[in-house]
């Protein structure tokens, strides 16, 4: 099984720039306190690392 993310939503988007929106939106993340499951891929970690601050990923499988 390949391994995916867990990512969750730990910070509000007050202030956050339109990339870093654009970011979230496309993770799928709409709101504080949701998450979702993301395969573990290189464009995956890239999104993640562009949003870091605003997220906590645990990483399963």
């Amino acid at each position: 099984m390949a391994k995916t993310f867990i990512i969750t939503q730990k910070r509000s988007l007050i202030g956050c720039t339109k990339s870093q929106r654009a970011t979230m939106e496309a993770l799928g993340l709409r709101g504080r306190h949701k998450s979702v499951k993301l395969a573990d891929n290189p464009a995956n970690r890239g999104q993640v690392m562009k949003v870091q601050h605003l997220v906590e990923v645990k990483v399963e499988g």
